[in-house]
């Protein structure tokens, strides 16, 4: 077999194993059931060493599809609570510091990383950007991508039950919620491809974190607010757009060994569970200061990646610009701070 046709083949497993899991979950109701199941799925397939990969072809149109879709989210009224964004972003930047700090000392004394691999284990910034940094200041590439992996997957995978179980918001498969194929009409397609075009070229041109998924969710976004329209796409398109972001994160650990995967999540649990009390910690401090906006500024706060954070909030109905704002800004700061408070915390 091609090289072309063995990477189609491992895709269709792929996506097929993230299929089923995402449907065993949907089944019984579980939250964000395509996307974790997705994740799942395609983890315990890794783990018994099934070629699952996401090859690089399939990852950025789908990304692209979830970018436009979330765009839709945007409105005018977007605007009416921009003073409550100063408390959040003020808190957001002391939250990094000091979830950081915490982590790095984790990493530092419990699992016993060098400086470079612990720094850059702890932050919680993109996965590609903080191992490309650890790589140049003389890190363990290969733990710091394995822990960020591991974090994301956890924290994924933890936020909806916690937001489920605290708040009582949650995802749910009802009628109302429904977007059948049949309603999607050519003029919502056209300017839903219109968005794609545009953005993810927009996206590369200004070198936007998570090009693929800011770029069309940006395009998509000016569209809805000046009123061009109002496209929505169908509940099987965001369904398999959730189950290849999911794929996507549980073959991360395809062909690392066993063991390692054991040892890598064991350290990545310690460090997630303090990560994930400070986010709930700072998100209510900041819920009573900027309003009931609990469940927003918890994903707003959480160290996980923009594309998947951004999923989480679209599926619980929470607010998606908030949440992706934060984000955007959370990797703003620690991609251009890294580097200074590397050398800072070496001395």
């Amino acid at each position: 077999m091609s090289e072309g046709g063995a990477s189609v083949a491992k895709f269709a497993l792929t996506f097929s194993l993230g299929a089923l899991g995402g449907w065993v979950m949907w089944h019984f109701d579980m939250p964000l059931a395509w996307f974790a199941g997705a994740i799942i799925a395609t983890g315990v397939g890794a783990l018994f060493k099934l070629p699952v990969a996401m090859p690089a072809f399939a990852r950025p149109p789908m990304t692209a599809a979830i970018g436009a879709m979330l765009g839709g989210s945007f409105s005018p009224a977007v605007f009416k609570h921009a003073d409550s964004l100063l408390f959040s972003l003020g808190g957001l930047a002391a939250f990094i510091a000091a979830a950081g700090a915490l982590v790095y000392v984790y990493f530092r004394r419990v699992a016993g990383f060098d400086h470079p691999t612990a720094y850059f284990s702890a932050m919680p910034g993109g996965l590609v950007d903080m191992v490309t940094l650890g790589l140049e200041r003389g890190g363990d590439e290969k733990m710091i991508a394995l822990v960020q992996a591991a974090r994301i997957i956890l924290v994924a995978l933890a936020l909806p039950f916690l937001i489920r179980s605290i708040t009582g918001v949650a995802s749910h498969r009802t009628v109302a919620a429904f977007v059948p194929l049949a309603s999607l009409r050519p003029n919502d397609l056209l300017w839903f491809s219109v968005a794609v075009l545009l953005g993810v070229p927009t996206g590369i041109l200004l070198r936007l974190p998570a090009r693929y998924l800011l770029g069309p969710m940006s395009a998509s976004a000016i569209m809805h607010i000046m009123g061009l329209t109002q496209f929505e796409l169908p509940t099987a398109a965001r369904a398999a757009a959730q189950v290849v972001i999911g794929a996507t994160i549980g073959c991360r650990f395809a062909f690392v060994p066993p063991r390692k995967i054991t040892e890598v999540i064991g350290l990545s649990f310690g460090s997630t569970i303090p990560l994930l009390s400070g986010t709930l910690a700072f998100a209510s401090v900041l819920s009573c200061l900027t309003g009931d906006r609990f469940a927003s500024l918890v994903l707003a706060y959480s160290p996980g990646g923009v594309a998947e954070m951004s999923v989480i909030a679209l599926s619980l109905g929470v607010e998606v610009p908030f949440v992706v704002l934060h984000h955007i800004v959370r990797l703003f700061l620690i991609v251009a701070g890294a580097g200074a408070v590397f050398r800072w915390v070496k001395r």
